[in-house]
């Protein structure tokens, strides 16, 4: 049997401080390849403190947000009354939005993270996909542009082949609309420099009543070259509750990740957790 490497990518910490509490745990326990930090959080100071001890065992990077909570800018046009859900971002034209305010924003979500964990960010990837919008990547580029980033600094795509996507059988609306949403993201990134994963798995429904080992199985069929799989686990608090309507399958998921089930269905494809070159 042929054995591949899989970026496994925790994504959401400091989302809550259970959240980030149940991701420290599963990269303790050695089931994680990288976690993305939402560094507008109330909790991201203290939840860095806990991070900083796995700079040399994960990648750490940022998981932009522009969709959930207060952003760390004044935002008068894009935030009035807080950061706008994903689908009043994905329905907007992208010469409406005002590029100056998500620039700014976009620099000090990176710059709080390098501020916090005295680095830079390994990657960055995007809450809710918000990274790879034709609206938002622009401005990304540039402002990525203004920081000296590791040389093995990377991006996520979220997007896949749609042969891929059928294959999985999982979540296969979302997996789509994301990757249209995403197409051309990946070779604009290359044109700045910018490597990124290839092949990408980890759409689900969020439903509890799923077998979420059963779906783990799926995000490992068909990998691509360098293939990175998302996940959510967790645990549940009221901070939680009350940012994110994804709450109960956190915890699911955190408990295969740290059972004996996950490694044998690795081992069962010969899907191997790439981790960060000796640093």
């Amino acid at each position: 049997m042929a054995k591949f490497e899989f970026i496994l990518c925790a994504d959401d910490y400091a989302l809550s401080p259970a959240v980030s509490r149940g991701i420290l745990e599963a990269l303790e326990a050695g089931r994680l390849s990288a976690t993305g930090a939402m560094t507008n959080r109330p909790s991201w100071r203290d939840a860095a403190r806990d991070l900083s001890p796995h700079v040399d065992r994960a990648w750490l990077g940022v998981h932009l947000n522009l969709t959930l909570g207060t952003p760390l800018t004044p935002m008068p046009a894009f935030a009035r009354n807080g950061l706008p859900g994903i689908g009043t971002l994905v329905r907007a034209k992208a010469a409406d939005l005002p590029r100056e305010e998500i620039a700014a924003e976009i620099y000090a979500q990176i710059d709080a993270f390098a501020q916090a964990m005295g680095r830079m960010p390994d990657f960055l990837d995007g809450h809710q996909h918000v990274q790879a919008l034709p609206g938002i990547r622009d401005s990304l580029f540039s402002e990525l542009g203004r920081f000296p980033l590791p040389h093995e600094f990377w991006l996520r795509d979220s997007s896949d082949h749609l042969t891929r996507i059928l294959l999985r059988r999982s979540a296969l609306a979302k997996a789509a609309m994301v990757a249209w949403l995403g197409r051309g993201f990946a070779p604009t990134a290359r044109r700045y420099g910018f490597a990124t994963n290839e092949g990408f798995a980890g759409f689900s429904a969020f439903d509890e009543r799923i077998d979420y080992a059963g779906l783990f199985s799926r995000y490992l069929t068909a990998p691509g070259t360098r293939h990175l799989i998302m996940c959510h686990p967790g645990y549940i608090d009221a901070e939680l509750t009350a940012a994110d309507p994804v709450t109960g399958t956190r915890p699911q998921e955190l408990s295969f990740l740290l059972s004996d089930d996950f490694t044998a269905r690795t081992a069962a494809v010969g899907a191997v957790l790439a981790r960060p070159a000796a640093r």
